[in-house]
């Protein structure tokens, strides 16, 4: 499948039931090595992934003992907190016979829903990435409460995707795809191995009795809840069958898949959401030499800001101004209003003596919608 070929960076999502025998309550061996061998190919011919994992707190049940179906949210917890080393373990020495290197990421809601925490997730992330890393993310659920968590891995895999801009989401299932119904409870249901808009329609096959269709606590429902996240941010989904070794050469073999496009690319979708999602807190004035910078591409630095206007902090949303007042563009702050006016006119040089930290610009060209395209684009 060539949206799998052809994206430059993965998100793929592995649920417990992938990870963890239900029978022994241990790692399947087996098929964690087959995946991390595909994980390998992908990273060969010069992709990037991150892998949003579950299994914490299956692999803590056995570990701890707990042998009833229902635990409660402290025990949950308990086992989340005894099951992430091993599954981090699990990891590491799966996908260090091929040379690559696992890291660790938990993250909670608040890390994608709140702007500031946002952004460090996401340096993080692509620092990780920079350095060829393979980011291993679960959610944090030693911490996480039933009315604060994510629900499903789904639904975080594609906050994960939506934070750093993948081109493709795959959701591993124990189904093949999306089909018209159930086909375990419908012999004549039809796989859809395409879709272009998640209308009404193609949602509503998703319910019923198709909703079981899926592991862990989500469905086939879940999986189109997250596709739909995804493809807001400018990420296509891919839902394939989970259980056979290297599903992803599979689906590049052209076993059954179901790919769901998204409608832009993944930078438009996030300056759009700059753009017109976020209510600007701020104000900073530009020389015209930065105004100039700005319409080519670049970074907002320190140098070239003149004012610095309003009550905002790291990760909120600023207006840019050209000396006339006319607005260039809006972006997300990296810095507080305090330290914005301590850095005001600095070169990047200057500023690690005043902040006492490592300086960057005050808007990353990512982190920054234009008011209208430069002249010749």
């Amino acid at each position: 499948m060539s949206a799998l070929k052809d994206a430059r960076l993965i998100v793929v999502k592995v649920g417990s039931a992938l990870l963890v025998s239900g029978e022994t309550g241990l790692v399947d061996q087996a098929w964690l090595a087959a995946f991390a061998a595909d994980a390998a190919r992908l990273r060969t011919r010069g992709q990037r992934l991150v892998v949003v994992s579950s299994g914490a707190v299956a692999l803590g049940r056995a570990r701890l003992g707990l042998a009833r179906r229902h635990l409660s949210l402290a025990e949950k917890q308990a086992a989340a907190a005894a099951g992430q080393s091993l599954l981090m373990r699990a990891w590491e020495e799966a996908l260090e016979p091929h040379g690559l290197r696992a890291a660790q990421i938990l993250l909670t809601p608040d890390d994608t829903e709140i702007r500031r925490r946002f952004l460090n997730a996401r340096a993080t992330l692509e620092t990780l990435l920079g350095l060829g890393a393979v980011a291993v993310v679960n959610e944090n659920d030693t911490v996480a409460t039933e009315e604060l968590r994510y629900g499903d891995n789904d639904r975080l895999a594609a906050r994960v995707a939506q934070m750093v801009g993948a081109d493709l989401l795959v959701l591993l299932s124990d189904v093949d795809g999306l089909y018209t119904a159930d086909p375990r409870r419908e012999p004549s249901a039809a796989h859809i191995p395409f879709v272009e808009a998640l209308t009404e329609r193609v949602t509503a096959m998703a319910g019923g009795a198709n909703s079981v269709a899926g592991l862990g606590v989500g469905g086939m429902a879940t999986k189109l809840d997250a596709a739909r996240i995804a493809a807001g941010a400018g990420c296509a989904t891919l839902i394939t069958l989970g259980r056979r070794p290297a599903p992803l050469a599979a689906v590049e073999d052209g076993e059954r898949a179901t790919l769901i496009a998204a409608a832009q690319s993944p930078s438009a979708a996030y300056k759009a959401w700059i753009a017109g999602s976020l209510t600007p807190q701020g104000v900073l004035t530009v020389d015209p030499g930065a105004a100039a910078a700005l319409r080519r591409g670049k970074s907002l630095l320190a140098a070239g800001v003149k004012g610095v206007e309003g009550r905002f902090g790291k990760g909120d949303a600023v207006v840019v101004r050209d000396g006339d007042g006319r607005e260039l563009g809006r972006g997300l702050a990296r810095y507080d209003v305090a330290d914005a006016r301590r850095i005001l006119g600095l070169r990047t040089g200057a500023i690690e003596a005043v902040l006492g930290y490592e300086a960057g610009p005050l808007i990353h060209a990512d982190d920054l919608a234009l008011a209208h395209r430069p002249a010749g684009e």
